[in-house]
């Protein structure tokens, strides 16, 4: 008997291992869908104002993933193309949303106040967080995330566009940038790098 149970106990062993082995060579194996930061670097802090009107600082709430977006609420094609995909991701992550942060800051603060900034996001996502200021205050952060931005010369100060760069910045739980996507990069494929950060940092 006592044999049969030594038996038992070191078969049970051994398929703990080979599963605690298998999870290690799938983490292992997993190809991230966006660019990678290697080795992944400390992500700039910032305070700016949210939508609601409240200082919203980068750091805070720490153990959270970020997803950052720089647009703006006039953007004709790339901005609300990425809003949508912000709230595809955000649906698709279900309960897990809640340990990601989605945010978009604008490059056009002479337009985009807390108020319309808070209408513009009501129509893809309200969870999403939309953050604004000042020009002195957005062009430190605009320069370390390495973000262009030029509004075209127009007459009419109410009606006119802003170029920037469009990609969407990843932040993990600790704070480090780990990767970028384009701005058209396939919502499902991000989702799929947001749940596996996840697991990674459970």
């Amino acid at each position: 008997m006592k044999s049969k149970s030594l038996f038992y106990a070191l078969f049970g062993l051994a398929a703990l291992a080979l599963i605690f082995l298998g999870w290690r060579v799938y983490a292992a194996s997993y190809r991230y869908q966006g660019s990678q930061i290697d080795p992944p670097a400390p992500a700039a802090d910032f305070t700016l104002t949210d939508q609601n009107g409240q200082p919203f600082t980068l750091s805070q709430q720490r153990g959270k993933l970020d997803l950052i977006f720089f647009g703006y609420t006039n953007c004709p094609d790339v901005c609300p193309i990425t809003l949508t995909t912000y709230a595809r991701v955000r649906k698709s992550l279900g309960d897990q949303a809640d340990n990601v942060r989605f945010i978009f800051v604008t490059v056009d603060p002479e337009r985009d106040t807390a108020a319309q900034i808070k209408t513009h996001l009501s129509h893809f996502d309200p969870a999403i967080i939309g953050l604004t200021g000042t020009r002195s205050e957005l062009e430190p952060v605009w320069k370390d995330y390495g973000v262009f931005q030029s509004s075209h010369e127009s007459t009419d100060l109410s009606h006119y566009d802003v170029d920037h760069s469009s990609r969407i910045y990843l932040v993990d739980a600790q704070g480090n940038w780990r990767m970028t996507y384009p701005a058209d990069m396939d919502w499902q494929a991000i989702t799929s790098d947001v749940q596996h950060l996840l697991k990674e940092k459970g």
